[in-house]
């Protein structure tokens, strides 16, 4: 039987937001001390190996700019803040492929595709992180249909992930589902593009081609 906590986080609950119109304390809060909090949602924007290459300080400098939480006249931002019942509980960081400069040296994104690398009006989702205690609720799934509409509200002509096959019964670590479940991005309308390892599947849904944000 499922408990309160495990129960999926009803709509009205919910309230997703661009994160200049978060604060920096609850995007802070939704990150936490460990594996996204270390990171920063800078993988793949570091250009060396992440953890020799900049420092915790440096990470978090970085992600606030790039974020520009508490400023809702920016510019620009680089993801969307969920909270349930006011609470701080999810992340998603959504931009420009070309704003993740380690994407155009990974092979997940290019195997068996010939495209332009340099192309601004394809976005990419690469992170999800979500608080402790709202887990296995399906914010993520939310997290997703919210970033198509940020997406392609501001121009995209296509939103693509780089997302992890998960097995029933295989247990699998948050830190490897940073990226999301294929079937995350399945429910929101996203279709295979290709399959480059044995469990990364690259998925995409495409503006112009009349996708379903559902």
């Amino acid at each position: 039987m499922m408990t309160a906590m495990q129960e999926p986080i009803p709509v009205e609950q919910l309230t997703i937001a661009p994160a200049n119109e978060a604060s920096w304390d609850d995007l802070a809060a939704i990150l936490g001390t460990t594996d996204a909090g270390q990171c920063q949602c800078q993988r793949f924007k570091v250009l060396g190996w992440i953890w020799r290459d900049s420092t915790q300080e440096e990470r978090t400098a970085r992600l606030r700019a790039q974020t520009a939480c508490g400023d809702p006249n920016a510019a620009a931002t680089s993801g969307l803040v969920a909270y349930v019942d006011d609470e701080p509980a999810g992340w998603v960081a959504v931009e420009p492929r070309t704003a993740y400069p380690k994407l155009r040296t990974s092979r997940v994104p290019w195997t068996g595709r010939n495209e332009d690398k340099d192309d601004e009006g394809i976005w990419a989702v690469t992170c999800f992180a979500v608080r402790k205690g709202y887990r296995g609720r399906g914010l993520t799934y939310h997290l997703a249909r919210a970033a198509i509409d940020f997406a392609r509200e501001r121009g995209a002509r296509a939103l693509e992930a780089y997302s992890m096959i998960t097995h029933p019964g295989k247990e699998i670590t948050w830190g490897e589902l940073h990226v999301g479940a294929r079937q995350v991005f399945e429910d929101a309308g996203f279709e295979e593009t290709s399959h480059p390892t044995l469990r990364r599947v690259v998925m995409r849904i495409d503006f112009e081609q009349g996708g379903d944000a559902r």
